[in-house]
């Protein structure tokens, strides 16, 4: 159950990934920041000590072990962009692949578009509220089908939309 609240709830760059993620509905972000429940199940599941499950945001300076090696994050920063949709040649192949490897990653076109026509702040309101449960207004992963708080199914729009891309993953 959650036992505190993060400040990922207003626009921060730190929390928007250069592909196109969004930090606050990440596991692994809400593992650390909120629920030290999820993190210690997050870590048994992994065999690891419960400190390697640690993510303050993709362009933080703590972030979760996958994201610290991030192909596109070290790309952006040699390009000097902010986010994958200003490279010429945007969607790579380096990002293509990363994007057909989880569910998560389904809507990186849409929010890379959406931040070049709205701003990252504004994209990011938007993802609050794709993200947050309609009967609480927890917000939930992309893996939390139910509303990790109040139980309501789907959870949020985002697993709406593509519950059963994340429920053919979960099986594998």
């Amino acid at each position: 159950m959650t036992t505190k609240k993060s400040n990922a709830h207003k626009p921060d760059k730190r929390l928007a990934a250069v592909c196109g993620l969004f930090c606050p509905a990440c596991t692994i972000f809400i593992a650390t920041q909120e629920d030290p429940e999820r993190r210690e199940k997050l870590a048994a599941s992994k065999g690891w000590p419960v400190e390697q499950i640690h993510c303050d945001g993709c362009r933080a300076e703590k972030r979760y072990y996958y994201c610290e090696t991030c192909e596109m994050f070290a790309c952006a920063a040699e390009k000097g962009i902010d986010f994958c949709g200003e490279c010429e040649v945007h969607p790579c192949d380096a990002l293509k692949a990363f994007q057909v490897a989880r569910p998560h990653r389904l809507e990186l076109w849409d929010a890379q578009a959406r931040i070049q026509e709205v701003g990252y702040e504004q994209w990011f309101e938007e993802m609050l509220a794709h993200y947050r449960c309609p009967k609480c207004g927890t917000l939930n992963s992309a893996y939390d089908l139910s509303c990790r708080t109040c139980g309501a199914h789907p959870s949020c729009a985002y697993v709406a939309l593509h519950e059963q891309e994340i429920l053919e993953y979960l099986e594998k």
